[in-house]
């Protein structure tokens, strides 16, 4: 009588571990088709992220040649009414302590005579012009010039030239002397 109550629980736990190495082995099967979905979803997307990316660029690049052409169109008349400060160049030669000439880009820190020349080529001959333009247009000028040039950081000349350009000859005074060679 001791034998068949010791065989049931046995044959109960043989059939259970069966059931469960084939419950399993089906779950994993399963769990591979899901891996393939995923991964098949991830590259779908990585795919869909590239050709957002390289749209984003091509419409960066009509947006810079359409401003370029609004800018190579604007008539002289209406450059003329370009704004325009007061230069006073006592005022500014007492602060900074140095004769300063209207629109030289050079009292902008960073910037020295090749700079300003590379500016001058480029059309970027005023304070006003150089306050107007982003730090990737300046670094895209510099680049062109070569890698003595590019090695240069101007992102805060948009910024010093406005300054000059309003005649807040204390307040840039102030900010270069924080700066190390044009930058913060």
């Amino acid at each position: 009588m001791n034998l068949p109550c010791i065989l049931i629980p046995i044959i109960v736990g043989l059939i259970c571990g069966i059931l469960g190495y084939l419950l399993g082995k089906l779950n994993s099967k399963g769990d591979d088709s899901l891996a393939v979905s995923l991964q098949a979803d991830l590259d779908a997307c990585k795919a869909n992220t590239k050709n957002l990316n390289a749209k984003i660029s091509s419409l960066e690049a009509d947006l810079a040649a359409a401003h370029a052409k609004a800018s190579a169109s604007i008539p002289k008349s209406f450059a003329a009414d370009l704004p325009t400060a007061v230069f006073d160049s006592s005022l500014a030669a007492g602060i900074l302590g140095k004769k300063i000439k209207q629109d030289d880009l050079k009292i902008v820190e960073g910037i020295g005579p090749k700079i300003e020349a590379l500016f001058n080529e480029a059309g970027i001959k005023t304070w006003y012009d150089l306050s107007q333009s982003s730090t990737e247009k300046l670094q895209s000028i510099l680049n062109s010039g070569g890698e003595n040039y590019a090695i240069h950081n101007p992102s805060t000349w948009a910024r010093q030239a406005l300054l000059a350009f309003e005649g807040k000859w204390q307040e840039l005074k102030d900010w270069q002397e924080s700066l190390l060679g044009g930058k913060e």
